[in-house]
């Protein structure tokens, strides 16, 4: 066979150079040549109810055929969901386009740049009607970087049937506990995680301190409220109420073993209400509910506030139609369904009056007055560092000494800021 010759092989190439650009066009194109709808990826954990995937289908409708969000599920363990978030936007992933943020994320991802803050006008039409403690996990300098979707916050739930009254106080609830005997149980999370550090913020805060200064720079952890953080740590730790298994705790632990019978008193997130009154009946019918206990007598208990709100990915394609999917998404329809498929507690405070909602969560009255108050973990751009100093100084409880650890606790922190070593 002959080789091509020189105009040939110019025809060959205009050729493939034409068959390049048709087939260029078409793939922003479906078959029948209309142009494609953009897809908007939300990365979010698994929700197994099915109220994010349905908010998506809503949201996708409800565009006009403008755009199409599609789930991309995350782990379960926000550790986890953390770090596949954070390696593929620290390589530019344009496939991020909206992001479900643990509450905790805001400082850092803000600072490196990996989300867009909201337009200031949008950002202020989305901070009305929310709770001020889900728009502040939001907020970072200033600026509004993620919109508010859900929330949630730990109460104190007890035994009606053994205890007349829920106890004001952390003093108080021990010495309830112990006075009960083996059923007198308080289940609470002591592992070396994140829990560990949410259990220690509550009981500074409602010990009147904090652990970072206002703007974040510095360690605050003023030397009274502190100590006394870190005195009830202790007490518990070494309480006859405290789980044997304590040091290994975390929420779903305490859940199934408040599920048993054999606890009286548990701190944790609302899902352990439907999870008891489905696995554990008899135990949910006479399961009350209170404010977390206060740690100075007539001062009322603070805890941390959770949740995810809905953050823009520096890098998509499509930022204004993921800016307007976010908003679709978090809104008061799909608060709702969030809230009453899923057990998620709004940020929308009106929420909290509507009878479907009510009827999820009969204690939504008390849940609402507790985040109005609800903490800030420290917001700065290094709080995995931070929550690592902490847990790792405050482990296990039984072997806490106030004075000594309050030192520590500031050393530690103040490394974690500056990023020294590894924690």
């Amino acid at each position: 066979m002959r080789p091509a010759s020189s105009d040939q092989r110019k025809c060959h190439a205009r050729l493939a150079l034409c068959l390049g650009i048709v087939l260029l066009a078409m793939a922003g194109c479906d078959g029948q040549g209309r142009q494609a709808v953009p897809v908007l990826n939300w990365y979010v954990f698994d929700e197994p109810s099915g109220a994010f995937a349905a908010a998506a289908r809503r949201c996708s409708a409800a565009s006009g055929g403008r755009y199409r969000i599609r789930l991309a599920p995350l782990p379960t363990d926000a550790d986890q969901q953390r770090e596949q978030l954070v390696r593929r936007l620290a390589a530019f992933d344009p496939a991020i386009d909206i992001i479900g943020m643990d509450v905790i994320w805001t400082a850092e991802f803000a600072a490196a740049g990996w989300i867009r803050p909201w337009p200031r006008p949008l950002a202020g039409r989305l901070r009305a009607g929310r709770l001020a403690s889900a728009v502040d996990s939001a907020s970072w300098k200033h600026r509004l970087w993620a919109v508010p979707f859900t929330t949630n916050t730990q109460l104190l739930w007890y035994r009606r049937d053994r205890v007349p009254r829920p106890p004001a106080t952390w003093d108080e609830m021990i010495d309830m506990a112990e006075s009960l005997g083996p059923d007198g149980t308080i289940e609470a999370q002591g592992e070396r995680y994140e829990g560990l550090t949410v259990f220690f913020v509550s009981l500074l805060a409602s010990a009147g301190g904090s652990v970072l200064t206002p703007d974040g720079s510095r360690p605050s952890l003023e030397t009274g409220p502190t100590r006394r953080a870190l005195e009830l740590m202790r007490r518990l730790g070494n309480s006859p109420a405290a789980d044997p298994a304590l040091s290994t705790a975390r929420e779903d632990q305490a859940r199934l073993a408040f599920e048993t019978g054999h606890a009286s008193f548990m701190v944790n997130y609302t899902y352990v209400w439907p999870s008891a009154r489905a696995n554990a009946p008899r135990v949910a019918a006479h399961m009350g509910w209170a404010r977390w206990p206060g740690v100075v007598a007539g001062r009322r208990g603070r805890v941390t506030i959770g949740g995810i709100n809905l953050g823009i990915g520096a890098y998509g394609r499509h930022p204004d139609l993921a800016f307007e999917a976010a908003a679709c998404l978090a809104s008061e329809p799909n608060q709702r369904l969030a809230a009453t498929r899923g057990g998620l507690p709004p940020t929308l405070g009106a929420l909290y009056d509507d009878p479907d909602v009510r009827a999820t969560f009969p204690f939504a009255g008390l849940l609402r007055e507790t985040l109005r108050d609800a903490v800030q973990r420290p917001q700065t751009p290094f709080y995995a560092d931070v929550s690592l100093a902490i847990s790792r100084t405050l482990h296990p409880m039984r072997d806490i000494d106030p004075a000594r650890d309050a030192v520590r606790l500031r050393h530690a922190v103040s490394r974690a800021l500056r990023s020294e070593g590894l924690l």
